[in-house]
């Protein structure tokens, strides 16, 4: 990778707000495409995350966020399936619809300091993420699909952990 594209994909982890919004400018058409959802065990990250106990349940949404048909995005939020039905309950009905609609539409969400991070290339994550974008794109995920983006949103106590792994392809474009 480039300078030039370092410097961007810095630009992309960096970038506050919405980034379904800043996605959806880039092109004419803005999709999530839901690969999952539902209940899983708690992954360490995301315990540590959320502050949450060794034990326990966590309901995950997996996506893929495309531009125009090219996906640039995989993302994974989650939460303790106790806050799914409560604060975090319209996340059963969002569908198709971006996370952002929850996210940022309700002035009692507070989000926390965003934090990139490069995942491990044969880390658990990042072949799962390899995984599903292969099943999704029918591409191989690209080597160089490595950084992230993390951050927790809470809503009166609960906390909703979001995880955003950009494709190289993003870099082609400002945020």
């Amino acid at each position: 990778m480039g300078i030039a594209a370092r410097t961007s994909l810095r630009a992309w982890l960096r970038a506050p707000g919405s980034l379904s919004k800043r996605l959806a400018r880039l092109g004419q058409s803005f999709e999530v495409q839901v690969l999952s959802q539902g209940v899983q065990p708690l992954r360490a990250q995301e315990r540590r995350a959320l502050g949450l106990p060794r034990h326990g349940c966590t309901v995950v949404r997996e996506v893929i966020l495309r531009v125009d048909g090219e996906p640039l995005v995989w993302a994974r939020s989650s939460l303790h399936q106790c806050a799914l039905a409560g604060p975090w309950k319209a996340l059963k009905g969002l569908g198709t619809r971006p996370l952002a609609h929850l996210l940022y539409e309700d002035p009692r969400v507070v989000r926390s300091e965003l934090q990139p991070r490069r995942l491990a290339r044969y880390g658990h994550t990042r072949r799962h993420a390899a995984r599903q974008w292969e099943q999704a794109t029918g591409q191989p995920a690209s080597a160089a699909m490595v950084w992230s983006r993390n951050s927790v949103f809470t809503r009166y106590g609960a906390q909703l952990r979001v995880m955003e792994l950009f494709a190289p392809g993003l870099t082609r474009h400002k945020p």
